[in-house]
């Protein structure tokens, strides 16, 4: 009896040859993209103007969406003085504060696009930079991707930004402990109510976090859906305080 094309062995060969060439193509263009930018950096992302070796130029800088000083301190979502919004004053998260750095609208939605899907890792120090540091805080703990996305991408964004941060503290950084193991659809064509029933079991972990003070790292916060399931998961392994570390945020809900 012949075997199939999907049981044939040698087409099961074949085909994981390729992936895993693939895979490290990928992994080599990766690494001359980060190569590149730290031997020959490159112009100003946004404009191509002359940065003296800064992903983005002094006059790029200055115009980009900096997220506003009056927001709520818990979800960072614009208010009148700076208050408590009324959703985290109805349904708090189980995070207990958030910092932003921008605006995720035009242009900076272009440089947060640049890091994750062209791999302009630079970027990432950039953006580092526009945090500031953490304060009074034990650990820092990047938002996981699940395995399956990481291996589509071939790093995490959230870990890049993290690293800078963790150097220059000198706090520790958590790399595995934390564990995304549920690979969620896609989060941006759900409401509130959707994303948060979408996260629920996404996340894992183990680590030894009694009476620690956390802050975790990410990108973009829409929601906070993603970021509310890690905080649960944190607290329940025995932190106190669970703060968010975000490069930009949504300016409203969807």
């Amino acid at each position: 009896m012949l075997l199939g094309p999907r049981c044939n062995p040698v087409t099961r060969h074949l085909r994981s040859r390729r992936e895993n060439l693939s895979n490290t193509h990928r992994s080599l263009q990766q690494l001359l993209n980060h190569v590149l930018d730290v031997v020959m950096p490159q112009d100003c992302y946004l404009c191509g103007a002359r940065s003296d070796g800064q992903p983005v130029c002094p006059e790029c800088h200055a115009g980009l969406p900096f997220h506003r000083a009056a927001s709520c301190p818990v979800c960072a979502l614009p208010t009148t003085e700076g208050e408590v919004c009324g959703h985290c004053l109805r349904t708090p998260p189980a995070f207990d504060a958030t910092r932003v750095a921008f605006d995720y609208v035009f242009p900076l939605d272009v440089l947060v696009q640049a890091l994750k899907y062209r791999h302009k890792l630079a970027l990432a120090g950039y953006f580092a930079d526009a945090l500031g540091l953490p304060r009074e805080v034990d650990l820092i703990v990047p938002m996981p991707l699940h395995p399956m996305r990481l291996s589509e991408r071939g790093f995490n964004q959230a870990v890049e930004i993290a690293r800078p941060l963790a150097g220059a503290t000198g706090l520790p950084m958590a790399l595995a402990g934390l564990a995304r193991v549920r690979n969620t659809p896609a989060q941006a064509s759900l409401g509130r109510a959707e994303r948060a029933a979408n996260m629920r079991g996404a996340f894992e972990c183990s680590l030894r976090l009694d009476g620690k003070a956390v802050v975790v790292v990410d990108d973009v916060m829409t929601t906070g859906a993603s970021l509310d399931e890690v905080a649960r998961c944190l607290k329940a392994c025995g932190a106190v305080r669970v703060e968010n570390l975000v490069v930009a945020r949504t300016p409203a809900p969807l």
